[in-house]
């Protein structure tokens, strides 16, 4: 796991310079702290901050084929790489290193572009090709790894995250309005739009060429995968699906162990990552270190979200050596700039920070690598919101069923506060949109108006340039052709795939917090075969009836407790506008950042909306998510706008933000 830059001049611009180059990969010391390497060669400069893993001693980058004619750097890593390196040898092909990162341009040798199809990885990788004088870019297929660049008549600036593009003078810095509105509707951007105007990112499953003949440098995009439905295997049986999922599952945990560091795994309490925690444990000889978070109010443990005494039934029963965070309302609070600097883009909710402190903790330990459980609810159906579609398609064929609506009460047993406790508002709530049921984006309705609440409080100009945008006709027009033919389940779990978990999961809550720290997260559910397995199954082998990841939990029935394998879903949550509120008054930089006179010069918000908010956080009157994710999704916004926007702005990766509390926030 390390961090990459580079620029690439168009024809007859200056070549790029290494104190350019230097300034960019300065920024992202945090994705790698052991050291960094450039090369610049006429038009084109790669530089690399590393993270040793693999080949400690041997694998720094740029690397290169054998005639030097190729060269390479990689944000990520290849899990296949020893056997790709083993077929590779059998047709002749010759290492000099043991990295991950020099099968790379040997493949490319081979195979030319189509070299992305034979790695089984997380990745972004940038490649220089001098013989045919040209530069390809590649992202991994469902965007673990992020992947930035800023197109000009100057030339083509990419790297790993924003701010290094921002420590090239000539990129403007700019908030990009549609993406406030991506943002504010799908808690994350869409394709390849960000929150800063003029700054792209390679989408998912896609790669990108450049020619350097080419006096414009314009970029050539093309998707190599995509997370589809496949031929069906609903002729198979129940028994024989979930054998081949547990070796599947097996195998891409065995690759994801592989490095030349210790290797931990987070436990939260639920199904996924015990899934993990237990293939690690019976299937392998890796010893096994688990990590987990736990929240508390005061000193007490705070119930709404505190999973402990899950997680320890599984310590317990796989016998881990464990160690867990405790999170309080404070740290949250005393965090949350720091995230936001991260994440380089506006949160609708805290939950990002609790998982950064994690890292901070798993760094501290002496571990730079964690498996986790992400992706086992889009793969395998695991979330409410596929319930609720269900339910939502049931009830619509009639509408003035009250025994169909009461199937609503089966929903949300976790939740304290839950939509579903009164039933008359439940009806009301869940029976919206039942005209657009056949639509592609008709399970996640209910989430996409929860979260546009926070529309509401843009300053009126701004609300007015959106008022003719409709997110998700831009939702739709990013949609594969053929969607509408798809059966339900994988309509609805295409468009999770597509927004929430690179835009948001994997992002902002993944890549971002762990790498603020110089921990790579690795996700064994994301494993492209056992996607392309899942995505074959029908769709009662995932949600079968009520019960989430049907098929999932009969493949490990032999792994978990009983107790763990029949568990609800709860997902990962954290506590949210009321950390920012000490005695029923706001904490004095969230004060400041939300004084009057401050929000009017920002431009962002409608100063008395924000106000009247402010107002029912204070009285602890704000319970439910819409609320929370507006108040959230306001102050990171402003922070972010500060950070990056402000007069502040230093490249050598701190940013002066007057109202936080540290007064910096690295």
């Amino acid at each position: 796991m390390c961090g990459i830059a580079g620029l690439i001049a168009a024809p007859g611009e200056r070549p790029p310079m290494e104190p350019e180059l230097a300034a960019m990969i300065a920024t992202l010391r945090h994705r790698g702290p052991d050291g960094n390497r450039m090369r610049v060669d006429g038009q084109v400069g790669l530089a690399h901050a590393r993270l040793s893993i693999i080949d400690p001693d041997g694998g720094w980058q740029p690397i290169h084929n054998p005639d030097r004619s190729v060269w390479v750097v990689l944000n990520g890593e290849i899990f296949n790489h020893v056997e790709l390196r083993t077929s590779l040898q059998r047709l002749g092909h010759r290492f000099y290193t043991r990295s991950d990162t020099e099968v790379i341009v040997h493949l490319y040798d081979r195979y030319g572009d189509d070299f992305v199809d034979h790695l089984n990885g997380q990745f972004a990788i940038a490649l220089h090709d001098m013989r045919r004088r040209r530069v390809v870019l590649a992202r991994d297929r469902v965007g673990i790894r992020p992947l930035y660049y800023h197109h000009s008549a100057r030339g083509l600036a990419f790297a790993s995250e924003a701010k290094a593009l921002f420590a090239c003078p000539h990129v403007q810095r700019g908030l990009d309005l549609q993406a406030l509105g991506e943002i504010f509707s799908f808690w994350g951007t869409l394709g390849a739009r960000t929150v800063f105007g003029g700054i792209q990112q390679l989408p998912p499953g896609h790669r990108l060429s450049i020619d350097l003949r080419d006096s414009a440098l314009t970029p050539v995009m093309q998707r190599y995968w995509q997370w589809q439905p496949l031929p069906d295997l609903s002729l198979r049986s129940e028994d024989e699906c979930a054998e081949e999922l547990h070796a599947l599952l097996v195998d891409a945990v065995r690759l994801q162990l592989r490095a030349d560091v210790p290797v931990g795994a987070y436990l939260s309490g639920g199904l996924d990552s015990a899934c993990i925690a237990a293939l690690v444990k019976g299937h392998t000889d890796t010893p096994l270190r688990t990590f987990s978070l736990g929240f508390s109010n005061g000193e007490a443990a705070d119930a709404e979200f505190d999973e402990r005494p899950h997680q320890q039934q599984m310590v317990r029963a796989l016998g881990t050596e464990h160690s867990e965070v405790q999170v309080s309302h404070d740290d949250i609070a005393t965090a949350f700039a720091r995230t936001v600097w991260h994440a380089e883009s506006p949160l609708v909710r805290t939950a990002p920070v609790p998982l950064m402190l994690l890292a901070g903790h798993v760094h501290q330990s002496g571990y730079r690598v964690a498996l986790t459980g992400e992706g086992a609810d889009e793969v395998f159906a695991g979330y409410d919101l596929f319930k609720e579609a269900r339910l939502r398609r049931f009830m619509s064929v009639r509408p003035d069923s009250r025994w169909r609506g009461r199937l609503l009460e089966r929903l949300y047993p976790w939740l304290e506060h839950s939509p579903v406790r009164s039933p008359d508002f439940a009806r009301r709530f869940f029976q919206e949109g039942h005209d657009q049921r056949h639509q592609p984006w008709f399970a996640h309705l209910t989430r996409v108006r929860s979260t546009q609440r926070v529309l509401r409080f843009l300053h009126p100009d701004l609300r007015e340039q959106l008022r003719a945008w409709n997110p998700l006709h831009t939702l739709a027009s990013g949609l594969p052709d053929d969607i509408e033919s798809w059966k339900p389940l994988a309509r609805d779990q295409y468009v999770e795939a597509a927004t929430l978990l690179p835009g948001y999961l994997l992002s902002s809550q993944g890549d971002r917090m762990s790498m603020a720290h110089s921990v790579e997260g690795r996700y064994p559910f994301l494993d492209h075969r056992v996607i392309e397995f899942a995505n074959r199954l029908p769709a009662r082998y995932k949600l079968h009836g009520l019960r989430e990841k049907h098929l999932l939990r009969h493949a490990m029935r032999h792994e978990l407790p009983r107790a763990v394998l029949e568990r609800h879903k709860q997902p990962y949550r954290a506590p949210d506008s009321a950390c920012f509120f000490s005695g029923g008054q706001p904490l004095r930089w969230v004060a400041e950042a939300l004084r009057p006179e401050r929000l009017a010069a920002s431009g962002l918000f409608d100063v008395a909306a924000v106000g009247h908010l402010l107002e029912k956080c204070r009285r602890g009157r704000a319970i439910g998510f819409p609320d929370n994710m507006a108040f959230v999704g306001i102050l990171s916004t402003l922070l972010l706008h500060e950070q990056f926007m402000g007069a502040g702005f230093a490249e050598a990766g701190l940013v002066q933000a007057g109202f936080v509390q540290a007064g910096r926030a690295p």
